[in-house]
């Protein structure tokens, strides 16, 4: 029977999806404890990086089983499902998709057998040189269905790292991973499994977190600090760009495939990360307030509340509060629930719009002359709908301040933005942004201004999607792309 395909928020507007995260990894090593449980834990304090699928791969040290379908992490598993996924390993997968489709087929972790036993695999980031792996695959000329399964089809990057490192009959999983993970482009943190050990790994650059956690009795590996907190698990360090870690029963190694040149996305600091995660020894909650603090140094405005675009925009809010002296207030309160259901909207619902995800509150906002704060323009539909609402509810000023630059360039590193030729803020002005939002004044914090914010260094940032300037090259237009391996029909895996 066809369910809904979950996205609710796009469909409401499919003229305005705003940036989607990137996937949430998490992995467990601790005998004894209840693993697949407290992956399940993980993920859920990571499914705001993923909403679309969600799975568990677990070990008992004979053979891997893993669950994984469509949906949310609550939605995907319960209480039976759980307690059938026994073992000493596990890890576990939210995603959103950035190479592939949203489909069970790519849901992860994703599974490979290999020649002693299998391999299975999560991932965060997107690989920009997939097609170059493809043609590596094929080089090698395996079997058919050797390694993939009979009639399988590369779909996504993740599937093609995994029938990799799945390549080497003459290897163990952790010889072949030292062997493939010098040849992966672009941003990828993994982690992955056999049936004895727990591996994880970063790319050269560090754009997408990943974390070390310890246990009482075991280790932890998580995209975000966060996770580590609702499980237990006491915040190590961060696994350094072009790091491979290994841990099993011998304990925890680690050694470098690449040279680190650490280019961590600034993206995550404005609005990927919970608040409540620490990346580079910042908390985000405080970088965000900083940056609305330095918004309202650097654009001040006579106002008479500060609002939040909730969830994303409260911190920077509060600190424009602050450091302006105009009281914050909550004049906008969302519906925690709209953001995924499987239930279709109809034409109806979508002429609601923006009203079915925020409600204002109008006898904060009447009469008042606001600052409303938000993380982040794309298309500028949204901010739009949001202008004419609360003008509708009386609002006499509406001041939009946003913590973050003009969003001019698509990002190939795990964030699914819009075209570069949807972007709104590419081609014109800030002042025409503002007169096409309807408010009152418009302002951005600069590039600078962020960066200093994050106390990271500049040159250790990735900023592409605010300057076009792409850390890790990129190949021709026709080699990267979302469904780039779904158009393929020349290199199905049976074949390579």
């Amino acid at each position: 029977m066809p369910r809904g395909d979950g996205r609710l928020t796009h469909d409401l507007d499919p003229q305005d999806a705003g940036p989607q995260d990137a996937c949430g990894v998490f992995g467990v090593w601790a005998p004894g404890e209840e693993v697949a449980k407290l992956t399940y834990f993980g993920l859920y304090a990571l499914q705001h990086r993923g909403q679309e699928s969600a799975g568990i791969a677990v070990s008992n040290g004979r053979q891997i089983l893993v669950y994984k379908d469509m949906g949310l992490v609550s939605q995907v598993f319960d209480e039976a499902t759980l307690e059938s996924l026994k073992g000493e390993i596990a890890i576990g997968h939210a995603r959103y998709s950035t190479t592939g489709s949203s489909v069970w087929h790519n849901a992860q972790p994703t599974f490979r057998p290999t020649a002693a036993g299998s391999v299975a695999l999560g991932h965060n980031g997107n690989l920009t040189n997939t097609a170059e792996l493809l043609e590596l695959l094929h080089e090698r000329d395996l079997e058919a269905g050797k390694a993939a399964g009979k009639g399988e089809t590369a779909t996504s990057d993740t599937s093609v790292m995994a029938t990799l490192l799945s390549s080497y009959p003459d290897r163990s999983v952790e010889e072949a991973a030292l062997e493939v993970l010098p040849k992966l482009r672009g941003a990828f943190s993994l982690v992955f499994m056999d049936e004895g050990t727990l591996y994880a790994a970063r790319d050269a650059q560090g754009i997408r977190p990943l974390v070390l956690g310890r246990l009482e009795r075991g280790w932890v590996v998580a995209s975000e600090t966060a996770a580590l907190d609702i499980v237990g698990a006491s915040f190590i360090r961060e696994i350094q760009p072009g790091e491979f870690i290994a841990i099993d029963e011998k304990g925890l190694r680690t050694e470098h495939f690449a040279k680190p040149e650490p280019k961590g996305c600034v993206f995550e600091y404005v609005y990927l990360a919970r608040p409540d995660t620490t990346i580079s020894d910042q908390r985000v909650f405080s970088v965000r307030a900083e940056i609305g603090r330095r918004l309202a140094r650097e654009f001040p405005v006579e106002a008479d509340l500060v609002i939040p675009v909730p969830e994303s925009g409260t911190p920077a809010a509060i600190g424009y509060a602050e450091e302006s002296g105009i009281p914050f207030g909550h004049g906008l309160v969302k519906n925690s629930y709209v953001g995924r259901t499987f239930i279709q909207p109809s034409q109806t619902l979508r002429q609601l719009g923006i009203r079915l995800k925020l409600n204002p509150l109008r006898d904060v906002i009447a009469g008042k002359r606001l600052v409303v704060v938000d993380d982040s323009i794309v298309r500028g539909n949204t901010q739009r709908a949001l202008v004419r609402m609360l003008r509708e509810f009386g609002a006499a000023e509406v001041h939009v301040r946003i913590s973050s630059p003009p969003v001019k360039w698509p990002c190939f590193y795990g964030i699914d933005f819009a075209s570069r030729a949807e972007l709104i803020a590419n081609g014109i002005s800030v002042d025409e942004i503002c007169r096409s939002i309807g408010a009152d004044s418009l302002a951005y914090v600069t590039l600078d201004q962020l960066v200093e914010a994050t106390n990271v260094p500049k040159d250790n940032l990735c900023r592409a999607c605010f300057d076009g300037i792409y850390p890790v090259a990129l190949p021709e237009d026709d080699l990267i792309g979302k469904h780039l391996l779904e158009v393929q029909d020349t290199l199905p895996l049976e074949v390579l």
